[in-house]
């Protein structure tokens, strides 16, 4: 009985988490997971898990393996995410860019150093009053596609988009936060020819102890800014 419990409990964290397995373009997902998406650690893509050290290589793409495909997007065009079974935890949900040097592979490249810069955030709304830990607060809880416009002033080429979900849930203190990542890999057509940054690292761009990524019981916040550099509008 005790270990058929355990199994219980285990199916229900499982199932409390979640990834970010397909690109939506134009409204349409792609058809199969991790085509367009590097395909993340099995503790991600087979067990739902997250990142929780802000200084670890995960925080990069989750250890995403090679690419198997790119998709083309239009620069100022909706790009999104699925998130299978849905955003479990409340929190920020974040996107980042990093546009692949020319000569280099986009199924391969690291996106190593400061490459990244953000290009779309969906924060918390803020009234003046106490925040709560529900979807009155956190537009992305409990949503099952996350999406952001790219910057329609990006340059053309091929870019990493790393989406993050940063749960708070049990971030009473630093280190409690937990990251759910993916990287898209895309080509931007029809772009600008603007200069995005500030450009960060990841690892680095993240401090455990960042205001961002703690979340106190008491007394109630009743002001959030999102952990991570400013984002660019292009």
């Amino acid at each position: 009985m005790q270990f058929f419990s355990c199994l219980l409990l285990m199916a229900a964290a499982v199932q409390a988490h979640y990834k970010f397995p397909r690109l939506i373009v134009d409204g349409k997902p792609e058809a199969a997971d991790w085509v367009a998406v590097r395909k993340t650690k099995t503790t991600n893509s087979r067990d739902n898990g997250a990142v929780s050290d802000v200084n670890s290589a995960d925080m990069r793409c989750f250890g995403g393996s090679a690419g198997k495909s790119v998709i083309s997007v239009a620069a100022g065009s909706t790009l999104g995410f699925v998130a299978s079974s849905g955003i479990m935890h409340f929190g920020p949900c974040q996107f980042y860019m990093a546009r692949v040097p020319d000569g280099q592979d986009i199924n391969t490249w690291e996106a190593t150093g400061n490459v990244w810069f953000k290009a779309g955030s969906i924060s918390a709304v803020q009234n003046g009053g106490p925040l709560s830990g529900n979807e009155a607060t956190w537009p992305a809880y409990h949503k099952t596609q996350v999406s952001f416009k790219i910057p329609a002033n990006v340059p053309s080429g091929d870019y990493l988009v790393r989406v993050e979900s940063i749960a708070l849930h049990l971030a009473q203190n630093p280190g409690g936060a937990q990251f759910y990542i993916s990287c898209g890999q895309v080509k931007v057509t029809d772009g600008g020819t603007g200069t995005p940054g500030p450009l960060v690292a990841f690892p680095g761009a993240y401090k455990s102890n960042d205001p961002g990524l703690i979340w106190p019981n008491s007394p109630p916040r009743t002001s959030y800014t999102a952990p991570g550099p400013a984002m660019w509008e292009g």
